[in-house]
């Protein structure tokens, strides 16, 4: 068979019983279902156990980054917050930042503290989604109802503010589209605790799960060192001990109040940096990213009423300069790199998903394991094929 057949001999060797055995190449993807939307990962397996894998992306390239450049800074947050469609308010953050640092602007302490709130919020339904779909993965479909449940109640109150269930739009330069509607702060506390009180649902379903922990307690290990060699960052680098948060660390927004003496923040670690420490660093940062969206909450109401936002000319132009501008998405770092020749678009916006780093490192996971435990591995990676292929 050609080297693109599903697969190929590679090599001839003698095993067990003096029976003659080959080397095989398989394609896994870009349409099968064990995988998340079109990666395609082409390993060599000797009998039930991978050789190599080599991780091929690309098949939902859109050029984003050119695209970035023929539009101005308005249209720009339009498809900044599609590559990772899950994380679409954290994603529009990195661009307004960057941008008002280098217009010299201050923003509105009440657009700070909303942008704060629904970060959070935003996190919060990254996690559930594959806190939910990872178990179905493994077999077990219940928990993926109790997940969406939850992520129901706390969409409801984004898709009340921003209009939106899935791409905000909600962040502008300056601050925020709109304010925030009335009543809406009592809403979003009633959706948090109700999804506090009914997490432990979930809970129950995973924590102490015996098949789960078969599945993945030693299976996939990701060391210290590799993680941080390959740029994995997020709750899969944090699972392998690598103790780096950028609300901590670099802090933006609310950030440096909320991680500080007193504050509600913390950094969710382990150090097995396996399949089921990945899973356990995603279920606690739940808890704490409801905490933080709690004691946003609770600053937004301490705040007089006020503007959201400060008001542009008709052309924005940003001044010659460049800045790199970095935040902590749901799944990593998530960082543009930005370019301006004093003009109204970009000259150069260069983006580093979290997704891409975070997905380059099978190379080196699967090697070793067997094909059985290889969408374990997979899909404890947490990622977004839009967030790899920009």
């Amino acid at each position: 068979m050609t080297e693109t057949g599903e697969r190929r001999a590679l090599s001839v060797g003698v095993g067990a019983g003096g029976l003659a055995t080959a080397d095989m190449v398989l394609n896994i993807g870009p349409q099968h279902p064990a995988t998340h939307g079109v990666l395609r990962l082409r390993i060599v397996v000797d009998g039930e156990r991978i050789v190599t894998a080599e991780p091929i992306v690309g098949y939902m390239h859109r050029g984003a980054e050119k695209l970035f450049e023929v539009r101005d800074y308005r249209q720009i947050l339009v498809l900044a917050n599609r590559h990772d469609w899950l994380s679409a308010f954290s994603n529009e953050l990195g661009i307004v930042l960057g941008v008002e640092h280098l217009l010299g602007m201050a923003v509105p302490d009440r657009a700070v503290w909303a942008r704060t709130l629904l970060a959070e919020l935003n996190r919060v339904l990254n996690h559930l989604m594959f806190l939910g779909s990872y178990p179905l993965e493994l077999g077990a479909i219940t928990p993926v109802f109790h997940a969406f449940r939850e992520r129901e109640e706390l969409q409801a109150v984004m898709e009340e503010a921003s209009g939106g269930r899935m791409h905000y739009m909600f962040n502008r330069v300056g601050g925020l589209k709109e304010d925030l509607p009335a009543g809406w702060l009592g809403r979003v506390e009633a959706a948090i605790a109700g999804v506090r009180r009914r997490l432990p649902d979930l809970e129950r379903l995973l924590v102490g799960n015996e098949i789960l922990e078969a599945r993945t307690r030693g299976v996939g290990v990701l060391p210290l060192e590799r993680a941080a060699a390959y740029g994995v960052s997020g709750p899969i680098a944090r699972a392998s001990g690598l103790d780096v948060d950028l609300r901590r660390d670099a802090p933006y927004l609310g950030y440096a109040e909320l991680f500080g003496p007193g504050g509600p923040g913390r950094v969710v670690t382990r150090t097995a940096g396996d399949c089921l420490a990945r899973l356990e660093v995603l279920l606690e940062q739940v808890h704490v990213s409801l905490d933080l969206a709690e004691a946003a909450l609770d600053r937004l109401r301490s705040l007089p009423p006020g503007p959201v936002n400060v008001r542009l000319p008709k052309v924005l132009k940003v001044p010659e300069g460049e800045i790199y501008s970095a935040t902590e998405n749901p799944l990593g770092f998530n960082g543009y790199y930005l370019v301006s020749r004093g003009e109204k678009t970009p000259w150069r916006l260069k983006l580093r998903s979290a997704s891409f780093s975070n997905v380059s490192v099978l190379g080196e996971m699967l090697p070793g394991q067997l094909i059985a435990d290889m969408v374990a591995i997979l899909g404890s990676m947490f990622f977004v094929v839009g967030d790899i292929d920009k």
